[in-house]
């Protein structure tokens, strides 16, 4: 289609362009999770929250379908192998089911300890994890292969970039988003230009992945005003070629 026009109706098109521009021009940096809520002022939730954004190497918090050895070194007659159900819980020999979905395994040792002290006198138990979700991070948006991919050894999130097939051609290099979940009900987010370690040379800023981070590469602008942008009704001598259809 060629388009011909005056030179004020570009100047009206020019101006639409820079205002959905900077209207879009939004950023965010903390992010709450679904049914979390958010602490105004000096308050007790504020501290543990932020003792919580602190810790950078937390334990393995179990999740269903996890599949757990149980070795009682004095007691063999109740060794077992369980598994932790969808609503959270396993099934004990002697004691019943426990609810055990985000404990570590050093705070379901203590419980068990607990329980089958009932019975057992100072029982020393062992956990194994034998099956357990693998370490993953998801990349979504704009790369090729949006998906979740297994986190094998020091991955930055280029690398990740480039295991998900690249950026495609709509991709906002220079604002990809790293989230990182911080605690059960907050993920911080980061903001990475990506393009400007690109065009430096240098990947001193790359960040490196850890367990469950998402990476979301958004659209760039031109590409959505080019799917969106209305055409003025001021704009006139418009005229249409059919040989280029």
């Amino acid at each position: 289609m060629r388009i011909v026009m005056g030179t004020l109706q570009f100047l009206a098109v020019l101006g639409l362009l820079v205002v959905y521009c900077e209207s879009q021009n939004k950023t965010e940096t903390i992010v709450p999770q679904p049914n979390s809520t958010v602490g105004l002022g000096n308050t007790s939730d504020d501290k543990s929250t932020g003792s919580a954004f602190q810790e950078r190497y937390p334990h393995y918090q179990l999740e269903p379908d996890d599949v757990l050895d149980l070795v009682f070194e004095f007691s063999p007659e109740f060794n077992q192998t369980v598994t932790v159900q969808p609503d959270g819980y396993i099934s004990l020999r002697g004691v019943g089911e426990m609810q055990v979905k985000g404990l570590t395994v050093p705070q379901l040792r203590e419980a068990l300890q607990k329980a089958y002290a009932q019975f057992l006198h100072d029982p020393a138990i062992g956990i194994v994890l034998k099956d357990f979700e693998k370490p993953y991070f998801v990349a979504g948006g704009r790369v090729a292969r949006p998906g979740k991919y297994d986190l094998r050894g020091d991955t930055t999130v280029t690398e990740a970039v480039a295991v998900a097939g690249g950026f495609l051609d709509t991709a906002k290099h220079s604002q990809v988003l790293l989230f990182h979940r911080v605690s059960e009900g907050w993920a911080e987010v980061k903001v990475l230009d990506v393009k400007k370690m690109m065009n430096s040379r240098s990947l001193t800023e790359d960040v490196h992945l850890r367990p469950g981070d998402m990476i979301f590469v958004p659209q760039n602008r031109l590409s959505k005003i080019e799917r969106f942008l209305p055409i003025p009704k001021a704009m006139g001598n418009v005229t249409l070629n059919p040989a280029q259809y």
